[in-house]
């Protein structure tokens, strides 16, 4: 009997760890936009058709197979930016995986002291912090700046009367891309009327992407976090620079540590070949 088991190889084992690790960066991927409701929603749809072939609802299944065929074309459309997206980051190489090492201690450090500065000084401004899911689409219309990122550097940026001073700044890695970027506000209706432009231009992109934004208040100097989708308001330096480090820190020395752990892997290996 335990002679007609099929027998799982070395490289069955391997191609399966390598699909299981490439749906779960897609699933990642799409956890963070909101196309993960729409999967979600297709999900249901084809459980209820199971349900009505099992339980032979002969009219419901016809329907609900109908929907699905006319879906597969639909989500072509739907999710036309997130396959983009994903493409280009293939084509980029990199997956969340394999991100260039940098120093989000020192990120943080610079965003922490420009905010806590404009916050005195009640100078609007809002920033937004790359993670895996680039903004590249929602930031074409921005001033390409390629800087490093710096107190200096920001507080110039959002000053007013300068030309990029009601946009928004796009930092990726430890350097700030663009500046005068215009975000797309959140659609969220349960927001209160006081939530200004910024704030909802902050909790929109990170609505559509994983990035973390920051926003000082030209009104009242207050600084707010948004994340996931979510604004923590009126928060001090010291809790921002917390809270920054729990989102940024941990993650990167986690991609840091399996990057440079696969690094020596390969370079094991073409040593033993070399020998």
């Amino acid at each position: 009997m335990f002679n007609m088991l099929p027998q799982i190889t070395i490289r069955d084992l391997i191609d399966i760890s390598i699909v299981s690790f490439l749906i779960y960066r897609v699933l990642i991927y799409l956890s963070r936009t909101r196309a993960i409701q729409i999967l979600f929603g297709i999900m249901t749809i084809v459980m209820l058709s199971v349900l009505a072939r099992l339980f032979h609802l002969y009219t419901l299944s016809f329907l609900l197979n109908n929907v699905l065929t006319i879906g597969i074309f639909a989500l072509i459309v739907i999710f036309q930016p997130e396959i983009r997206k994903l493409l280009a980051r293939l084509g980029e190489g990199q997956m969340g995986l394999f991100a260039q090492k940098y120093e989000a201690e020192k990120v943080i450090d610079e965003i922490v002291r420009a905010a806590a500065t404009m916050s005195e000084d009640k100078i609007g401004a809002l920033i937004v912090i790359e993670r895996d899911v680039k903004t590249d689409s929602y930031a074409e219309a921005g001033t390409e700046i390629d800087g490093e990122i710096s107190k200096e550097l920001l507080i110039t940026i959002f000053w007013p009367g300068t030309p990029l001073h009601d946009g928004a700044v796009i930092v990726r890695e430890d350097r700030i891309k663009k500046a005068g970027v215009f975000l797309p506000l959140t659609l969220n209706t349960k927001l209160p009327q006081v939530v200004g432009t910024r704030h909802r231009a902050a909790i929109g992109i990170t609505e559509e992407t994983d990035a973390i934004a920051v926003v000082v208040s030209e009104e009242t100097g207050n600084i707010s976090i948004a994340y996931h989708g979510k604004l923590i308001k009126n928060i001090e330096p010291q809790r921002l620079k917390r809270l920054l480090k729990s989102l940024l820190v941990k993650e990167v020395e986690t991609k840091n540590t399996v990057k440079a752990l696969i690094t020596t892997f390969l370079k094991g290996e073409n040593v033993e070949k070399d020998s």
